[in-house]
């Protein structure tokens, strides 16, 4: 009956050519549906079997709702109303991301935050501020081990889907332990200051880390010797010791008498059968992995970020003790980087696709976390009509508010960037080009080679096991120890253990019940239902 009063109401609507949305029992509708979910919420206080982290590479607020209006218009919406996959989550907080040296962060040391469960400083990877950028010789008690090490130590299985380079400074964190990000290769560590500094980021992954089961992301020229060409870009590799990591790593395996798998492209990530292998070493890329607008989508291309998640997850799901993987969308990031707002946004749609396809993966064993590891100093501008291009030029601008130099400007800027205005360079009326294109660059207040991160707070989302403990704003190392408590693994398993065996869980759905039950009553008492 309540369906088909929906269906009159709109059928009215639509006859007497009112949109919907100028009827307020369109936006009552609407708060009624979300309360009622809210109020049917109860709290998940069991063990996390599993747990994902999925980090969005500079993906700040104002990305996220650029995001979600492009998404919708791709679709045929305005876009404003639309919904991403991980904006459905039922539990969001903020983080903050500043370091222990830097106001505003970069994404080695936010990952060793949230990774480790420690704030730490610029440029750090997997190590406490008691190591500065560059130390050769740190203090060995600056070492420490991420969740993903300590998920291990539980005998639980792990992953790593990026689509920067696998040695790039946010999956490096979850492994590697060094004072420079860019220490990633022999020759880099020569590049940086970081001559006879020890293992390398590659070297660190394939000798210290050849537990981790799901390996996949770009960064195929630190692997090998810059003797040989990578078959695709014909490029040179970079490792100048002679080392092919790929050869030891395969011998690893071998010895360790496990079924494994290295793969390079779709086509053979696709014939994993993710029943008979036990371990899988993908390196799509040379370097970083294509973004999603120019991706080669054959089968001799690269996998898109969906699909290598779809497939960790299959082959880590095996395990009966559970799993810990981390999901990267990296390049957002460098869409942002570039001043380059499509192909950032895009971006993050590829992201939010990979999330779908994780919670149609998963149960309520799982908890999933996304957030960003920073933010960027892009910007929704101007006052344009509801469904403007999110791409587009700003759309009216009244007079009085028409830029003094009698250009408009399009709905998407940034702080700074290589989109910038010098004397050499002055700003082009995006009316004249067509700011819709994949490598349209927005314009830039402050001209710089490379846009900047931005330092405000970024939202995390979540659901399942332990999720509400994401409710309000929380430091950004807080999110390792959420993901630890919930998970009865490293700094907070103890307690976890406690409040698993004291029957919290119950405690604590029954008070959800108990709020829910007070509030109907006091609304009915009140005379609205």
């Amino acid at each position: 009956m309540e369906l088909v009063t929906k269906l009159l109401l709109l059928f009215t609507f639509i006859q007497a050519g009112k949109p919907q949305e100028e009827e307020p029992d369109h936006w009552l509708q609407l708060a009624e549906t979300e309360l009622e979910t809210a109020l049917k919420r109860t709290l998940n206080t069991n063990k996390a079997k599993n747990v994902i982290l999925f980090i969005g590479d500079g993906m700040g607020v104002s990305t996220v709702t650029a995001a979600r209006i492009y998404g919708g218009q791709l679709k045929g919406r305005h876009g404003e109303e639309s919904v991403l996959e991980f904006e459905k989550f039922p539990n969001v907080g903020l983080s903050k991301t500043y370091l222990c040296d830097r106001q505003v962060a970069d994404s080695a040391a936010t990952a060793t935050a949230m990774l480790t469960g420690v704030k730490t400083n610029w440029y750090n990877v997997g190590l406490t501020s008691k190591a500065r950028m560059g130390q050769c010789q740190f203090p060995k008690e600056s070492e420490i081990d991420t969740i993903l090490q300590q998920s291990e130590k539980e005998g639980k299985s792990t992953g790593i889907v990026t689509t920067s380079r696998i040695t790039h400074a946010t999956p490096a964190t979850a492994y590697a332990k060094v004072s420079h990000r860019y220490w990633e290769t022999d020759t880099d560590q020569k590049k940086y200051g970081g001559a006879g500094c020890g293992q390398d980021i590659a070297q660190q992954l394939i000798y210290k880390n050849s537990d981790i089961d799901v390996i996949f992301g770009g960064g195929r020229r630190g692997f090998y010797p810059n003797t040989t060409r990578d078959p695709v870009t014909n490029s040179s590799y970079l490792r100048q010791d002679g080392i092919n990591l790929i050869q030891e790593w395969k011998v690893m395996m071998e010895d360790s008498g496990q079924n494994y798998k290295y793969v390079e492209n779709t086509e053979q990530l696709r014939s994993v059968d993710p029943a008979t292998t036990d371990k899988v070493l993908g390196l799509f890329g040379s370097s970083n992995m294509a973004y999603e607008l120019q991706r080669d989508k054959g089968p001799k291309g690269e996998p898109s970020l969906s699909e290598m998640t779809k497939k960790a997850i299959q082959i880590l799901q095996k395990n009966s003790k559970g799993y810990f993987l981390l999901v990267e969308g990296a390049r957002i990031d460098h869409g942002h980087h570039d001043s380059k707002a499509k192909v950032a946004l895009s971006e993050t749609l590829m992201l939010d696709d990979a999330v779908r396809v994780a919670t149609e993966m998963t149960d309520d064993d799982t908890l999933m976390i996304v957030t960003a590891d920073h933010s960027h100093v892009f910007n929704i501008a101007g006052y344009p009509k509801r469904g403007n291009d999110i791409l587009g030029v700003v759309n009216p601008i009244p007079k009085a508010w028409f830029p003094e130099d009698d250009k408009a400007y399009t709905t998407l800027l940034y702080g700074n960037g290589p989109g910038g205005v010098t004397p050499d360079k002055p700003r082009q009326d995006p009316r004249e080009v067509d700011t819709t294109a994949d490598d349209y660059q927005q314009t830039s207040a402050i001209p710089l080679k490379s846009e900047t991160h931005g330092g405000e707070d970024v939202a995390i989302y979540a659901r399942g096991p332990w999720a509400h403990l994401i409710h309000g704003v929380h430091e950004q190392h807080y999110i390792y120890h959420v993901m630890s408590l919930a998970s009865c693994v490293g700094t907070q398993k103890n307690k976890c253990s406690v409040l698993i065996n004291n029957g919290q869980g119950q405690i604590n759905v029954h008070y959800s019940n108990i709020k829910v039950v007070a509030f109907s009553i006091l609304v009915l008492m009140a005379g609205y239902l």
